[in-house]
């Protein structure tokens, strides 16, 4: 597989554009065919529910920590400020998403979804740093907490997070940036369900460091869950093959197609956290197979691998930039 031999040429505008009407109108016919691409589109009440309701949380649960005594609300209330920065970012990205493509952003503004996912991981890895040194400050030095305080408004917090995070919940497969938010406020219901925890374990038995331990316990699930975030975004961020796609698989199925000799230059990477690109260049020395091939071959490859933009260059003549391989 020489797919990546010669990039060089694979990107040549003057190599491209003598080619360019073989794939231009079928692609423009397969365009706007963007449907399937359904996270993006429905989110804007569930983030305007989720920022709201959070920022008032993150003031209330400020405040009754500061006069409950109790670290981890405290902690806890700094995290779910991220998390509304967080929320807010993602919010963001999935507007601009929709913006339409330019002559300078030709594609829109649809990668800003892969770098609010990427934002978003960060800012968790930065919370959870904060909270985890809180957490070590707090086994050296225990503190007296008002253990029914805490309870009472862990457990707000976990109605608000877990009704956010359901918000977000069937839009966590179709898109990383949804995911994020998700994760994020799954996260923080998890959070507060171990303030809870440890709020009815201190009542009971007194012991202070039950608090900090809770804590430590949560700050690794997050820690975990985040590291995959992040692991994806920054391979999106590279052009990487979409993780749900198969390169092997689509180099196979296009060398099957009739009157293909040879794949090469094949590139597929993610546009945004939704939408991936293909392109292709086609050996077809029996000549030029015409419209209905491409039309065909654009069908196929968004019905089967979920790749909505596709640009094929069909090569009929053994030109020295395809010696080496063809």
């Amino acid at each position: 597989m020489h797919a990546h031999s010669h990039p060089a040429h694979g990107h040549d505008d003057a190599h491209h554009d003598h080619h360019a009407h073989g794939h231009d109108h079928h692609h423009h016919g397969h365009g706007h065919g963007h449907g399937h691409s359904h996270a993006p589109a429905d989110f804007g009440r569930a983030f305007a529910i989720g920022i709201a309701l959070n920022s008032v949380f993150v003031v209330i649960e400020g405040v009754y920590g500061l006069l409950a005594g109790s670290m981890a609300l405290v902690a806890d209330a700094g995290h779910n400020l991220s998390d509304v920065l967080g929320l807010l970012i993602a919010w963001g990205a999935t507007i601009l998403a929709k913006r339409s493509p330019n002559t300078r952003y030709t594609y829109g503004l649809k990668s800003s979804s892969i770098l609010a996912a990427l934002i978003n991981a960060a800012l968790l890895l930065v919370a959870v740093g904060a909270i985890a040194a809180e957490t070590v400050q707090r086994f050296i030095d225990p503190q007296p907490v008002n253990s029914s305080t805490m309870i009472i408004v862990a457990a707000i917090g976990i109605l608000i997070n877990g009704g956010t995070a359901m918000l977000f919940m069937r839009g966590r497969h179709d898109d990383l940036n949804i995911r994020g938010a998700y994760l994020h406020m799954a996260a923080d219901a998890l959070v507060s369900l171990g303030v809870v925890v440890a709020g009815l374990a201190i009542m009971a038995t007194g012991l202070l460091w039950i608090d900090p331990l809770t804590s430590m316990v949560i700050v690794i699930v997050i820690a975990l869950g985040t590291w995959g975030l992040l692991q994806e975004s920054v391979k999106m961020s590279l052009l990487a093959v979409p993780a749900s796609i198969d390169h092997g698989m689509v180099a196979t199925y296009l060398r099957g197609q009739p009157g293909v000799a040879e794949v090469h230059d094949l590139h597929i990477w993610s546009i945004s956290t939704t939408e991936n690109a293909l392109t292709a260049h086609l050996f077809m020395p029996g000549g030029h197979p015409g419209n209905s091939f491409l039309l065909g071959l654009t069908k196929d490859l968004k019905e089967h691998f979920r790749i909505d933009h596709v640009t094929i260059q069909i090569e009929v003549d053994q030109d020295e930039d395809c010696g080496q391989i063809c």
